[in-house]
């Protein structure tokens, strides 16, 4: 039996959702409008709120001592009155009102990283994904630990296969026969890469490569804040300065626009809703 691991999770929910707002103000029947004004990481999926389902597993799992919802002053409010159902949870507010000031998602996990003085390891999760219910939160944890104890710097990522078609869509990790990751491209087309290892937003850092955030946000200043917004950007960075490797997934679900979220919500009450150990 391994040793519990000491970490923290911080899950990333200060988008602004534009995409869906603009389904949702475009839908012409009224099934959907009670979801306007709610932040994505919030809507109803199944029977709780996309978010809280994270949350569920987190609190199972002796090796998180602390989650952290670092969102926008715009829906902080509404994180704030969810939140009062959790005592393991502490919302963070980035302080900006509009997509345009958003500061971007890793200088939203600096922000968790300085504020806290967080020297653990880290989960890293975005706030409107979730995973097929054969995944196993404790089965990556597991896989963690095993590469802490042959090497403390090593870093550990998801990934599952896409089609062809859709690689334009997502990050692409390529890897060795190890699985440590060599590169990850950022949306290419299906011959720029043989890989089909499509890479969502789940990352376990160690505490050894947090200091490394804030290298690449200084790296990256000057530059538009969509380099500082997919988390992406900072795993291809990161791979050529520590060892990243991968823990292979069946699928996700992505709350995208409208579209995405009806069959993702359909999936969980068909399928998922009645399951007391999903994400475990």
């Amino acid at each position: 039996m391994r040793n519990t691991l000491r970490m923290k999770a911080i899950i990333l929910a200060a988008g602004y959702g534009t995409r869906l707002l603009r389904d949702l103000r475009n839908a012409n029947c009224e099934e959907f409008r009670h979801l306007l004004g709610i932040p994505k990481p919030l809507l109803p999926v199944g029977h709780f709120p996309l978010i809280s389902h994270w949350v569920a597993a987190f609190d199972a799992i002796d090796d998180v001592d602390d989650i952290f919802v670092v969102t926008n002053d715009h829906y902080y409010a509404k994180y704030e009155e969810w939140a009062q159902s959790y005592k393991s949870v502490t919302v963070i507010n980035d302080g900006t009102k509009s997509n345009e000031e958003r500061l971007g998602a890793i200088a939203c996990l600096q922000l968790v990283v300085d504020k806290f003085r967080i020297d653990d390891h880290i989960i890293v999760v975005a706030g409107d994904t979730l995973f097929f219910e054969n995944f196993s939160l404790r089965d990556v944890l597991a896989k963690f630990d095993q590469l802490q104890h042959g090497n403390n710097q090593a870093n550990l990522v998801l990934a599952y296969l896409c089609k062809d078609e859709e690689t334009r869509n997502y990050g692409i990790l390529e890897t060795d026969e190890n699985l440590r990751v060599t590169s990850l491209k950022e949306k290419p087309s299906s011959e720029e890469t043989d890989s089909r290892r499509a890479c969502p937003c789940f990352y376990v850092l160690s505490k050894n490569t947090l200091s490394l955030i804030q290298l690449f946000l200084e790296e990256k200043k000057n530059t538009p804040v969509e380099e500082k917004d997919a988390p992406g950007h900072l795993i291809a960075w990161l791979v050529r300065k520590k060892p990243v490797f991968v823990h292979m997934i069946s699928g996700r679900f992505d709350v995208g626009n409208l579209a995405s979220y009806i069959s993702c919500n359909k999936y969980f009450l068909d399928k998922i809703g009645n399951l007391t150990d999903y994400l475990l």
